[in-house]
């Protein structure tokens, strides 16, 4: 005979003590309508939750309650992906590292300002909630490789962003992009967590697929690449 197992959401989660005592109180309940020999119905269900409570050593109350605790899987949007553009790896690294360049072809960005050789502000629009606004440092820089970013402590959305460049067959560039935008707890990060939807989610990938067609069909006259300070 195969033996019946506990689901992932009905692990034990009800200590040694608090089995004792809903066996107890379960007991008791089930004893007291015995006795009055007529069938309660509240308190029957409730001295044979007590006794399910105290046997299996789950409560699926208390399971609800922390399963409404967690945060949504819809607060944090994080994403992997590649692209293959028909251009010099130099030439590419050039553009992606002015981050100055990146809401021409993100449409989801709405303006980045460099304020050094390290930190950048960024904004982007939210509808029903205005600009979102946060700053994020380079952590690593190397040239025609690799870029890689993150948000400042206590900025109001995480962000993450690595980039790597690699050549290809062709003269051309295969991008390596992961980019993350991940919502703080509490009450900011309630209304934060409406904008990471499954269609933001979307916009943003095809937002870095964008570049493919931008770099290569509109070009990039007009548009700084970044030049190292002599």
């Amino acid at each position: 005979m195969a033996q019946q197992t506990l689901s992932s959401d009905q692990h034990t989660n009800v200590g040694d003590g608090e089995r004792v005592l809903s066996a107890v109180a379960g007991s008791l309940l089930l004893y007291f309508v015995t006795k009055k020999h007529k069938v309660e119905s509240l308190l029957l269900l409730g001295g044979g939750y007590l006794l399910y409570r105290a046997i299996s050593g789950h409560c699926p109350v208390s399971a609800a309650l922390r399963s409404n605790d967690r945060p949504s899987p819809a607060s944090n949007v994080n994403i992997r992906t590649r692209v293959i553009v028909a251009r010099p790896r130099a030439e590419v690294y050039a553009f992606w590292r002015r981050l100055e360049n990146w809401p021409l072809f993100m449409r989801h960005l709405e303006n980045v300002d460099e304020l050094d050789a390290a930190t950048s502000a960024w904004r982007l629009k939210v509808p029903g909630m205005g600009d979102v606004r946060w700053e994020a440092r380079i952590l690593k820089d190397l040239k025609n490789t690799e870029l890689s970013l993150h948000s400042v402590p206590g900025a109001i959305i995480e962000t993450t962003a690595k980039i790597n460049f690699s050549d290809t067959p062709g003269n051309a560039t295969r991008i390596d992009v992961l980019l993350s935008y991940r919502v703080p707890q509490g009450a900011i990060g309630e209304r934060l967590s409406r904008m990471l939807t499954p269609a933001f989610r979307e916009k943003v990938y095809e937002d870095i697929h964008n570049f493919k067609h931008y770099f290569e069909d509109a070009g990039v006259s007009g548009v700084r690449p970044y030049a190292e300070e002599k």
